[in-house]
Order: C-alpha cells, then sequence, then structure tokens
C-alpha cells in the first residue's frame, strides 16, 4: 500500500476518498466474533478484499456468505506458527500483494498473579504478543513487495494502566509488549514504507468482556472510571481503524491510539 505523496496547493482535495482501502489486501485476525467481526466489515466496507482468519470457521463462512465478494475465510490458530505462515501466504495469493495487516486476536485469564499457572501466563503472551510480532515479521516482506503497507495492532488501555481489581497480570503484560513492540518496529519499517501503529480500546462489549455486562457492580466501575461515563460502543473503533489502515494516516508511525472514554487520562 504505496502512501499517498504530498498533495500540492493546486491538487483536489478530498478527505473522504483518502480513507478508502479499493483494491487493498488486509488480513484481520480474531474475525470470527466481537470486534474482529466488526473490523472485516469496515475494512470491506472501505473497499478492501479481506482475508477474515479465527479459530471458528462456521463463524467465518457465515460472515463471507453475509458480506459476498472480498471476505476470504481462512481458519487459523495463530498460536500455531504453520498456520500463521499459511494465513500470509494465502492473503497474498489472492490479489499478488498484501497491504493492510489487523493483529486482533486475543485471549485473557482472570486471577490474581500469585496463583496464575505459568502455562496459562505463556499462552496468553503466545497469542497476545507472540503471534503479533510472528504475523508482523511474515507480512513485511509482502507489504514491501507490494509498494507498503500498514500494520495496525489491537492493544488495550490495559496496556497503559493496571487492570486491578479485575485482575489479569499476563492480559496487561502482553499488552504492554503490543505497544512498545509497536514502537520498535514501527522505527525499523517506516522507512521501508510499512507503518505500524496500533489502537487500544477500553472497556467494549464482547466475547472477552461478557462478564462485565449485566452485573451491576461491574457496570458502575465501567462507568465510574471512564469520563465519557459509559462503555464504547463498536463503531467507535471504525475512524481509528480506517485511520491508521489507509493513506488517511499515512504520516502517523508507531503510536498507540487510545479508543477508552478518557480512562487513561486520569
Amino acid at each position: 500500500m504505496a502512501d499517498s505523496p504530498t498533495p500540492s496547493a493546486s491538487d483536489p482535495i478530498d478527505p473522504i476518498g483518502m480513507f478508502r482501502l479499493d483494491g487493498r489486501v488486509a488480513i484481520v485476525t480474531g474475525a470470527s466474533a466481537g470486534l474482529g467481526r466488526r473490523f472485516v466489515r469496515v475494512l470491506h466496507a472501505a473497499g478492501a478484499t479481506v482475508v477474515a482468519a479465527a479459530r471458528r470457521a462456521d463463524r467465518l463462512t457465515e460472515l463471507a456468505a453475509e458480506l459476498g465478494d472480498r471476505v476470504v475465510p481462512v481458519a487459523t490458530d495463530v498460536a500455531v506458527d504453520a498456520e500463521r505462515v499459511r494465513l500470509v501466504e494465502t492473503a497474498t495469493e489472492i490479489g499478488g500483494r498484501l497491504d493492510v495487516l489487523v493483529n486482533n486476536a486475543g485471549i485473557s485469564v482472570i486471577g490474581p498473579a500469585e496463583t496464575e499457572p505459568l502455562e496459562r501466563f505463556e499462552e496468553v503472551l503466545g497469542v497476545n504478543l507472540t503471534a503479533v510480532f510472528r504475523l508482523s515479521q511474515l507480512a513485511f516482506e509482502p507489504m514491501v513487495t507490494s509498494g507498503g503497507g500498514s500494520i495496525v495492532n489491537i492493544s488495550s488501555m490495559l496496556g497503559t494502566v493496571a487492570a486491578t481489581p479485575v485482575k489479569q497480570a499476563s492480559y496487561c503484560a502482553s499488552k504492554g509488549g503490543v505497544a512498545n513492540l509497536t514502537r520498535e518496529l514501527g522505527a525499523q519499517w517506516g522507512r521501508k514504507g510499512v507503518r505500524v501503529n496500533a489502537i487500544a480500546p477500553g472497556w467494549f462489549r464482547s466475547e472477552m468482556t461478557e462478564v462485565m455486562w449485566g452485573d451491576e457492580a461491574s457496570e458502575r466501575y465501567v462507568r465510574r472510571g471512564a469520563p465519557l461515563g459509559r462503555e464504547g460502543e463498536e463503531h467507535e473503533l471504525d475512524g481509528a481503524l480506517l485511520f491508521l489502515a489507509s493513506d488517511a494516516g499515512s504520516y502517523v508511525l508507531g503510536q498507540t491510539i487510545h479508543v477508552d472514554g478518557g480512562w487513561t487520562i486520569i
């Protein structure tokens, strides 16, 4: 995805067109539900061909049938390197290029750090951090070959602040790692045409956070902690995603955009 040249004063102004992704190929991991499913819809609506990756093949097939052309389901476990390799190869073969990678797949475990099993801690970091690095590494060469690209990592506000009283040591560690990995990859790859940025959502309704909703104390905790006084709605990530994935964000590099209702500002 070659970034657009700097416009001159005589060039027509087309701010909406900067967000289009026509003719481009994108990968979204964790695409079978929640935010990942929404990300597929958004990139597809902006004109991209989207390779939707997740472990639940039936849900991917359902999404592809609903959206029609330009959505390709690929059953993938991002914890398995052979499947990560196959995913990137498949995406590159589809249109002969790769322009956007959205590293969204993630898992979590809740419980006191002192009793969290080491193997579970390692599993969370494997999916949430190691897979992000490896998929980015695999996407690098085809993106350079395509003339450039954009990697959008889905971090979390809990990569910036502690989660307690919702105790999630491994999740916080992994998402903090994603934020700094984003900076480092951006610094290394920016001159080669591959932009790496991240989005850090706050509290949004998803499979991962479903235990929060319907519980009065949990919902009060969310409302109290966010200066906007509520949880996020899934469409409120659309703008940040398109901004970073498209030419609209062509001069943005290594940044983590917090979409958290102000949770991390106080």
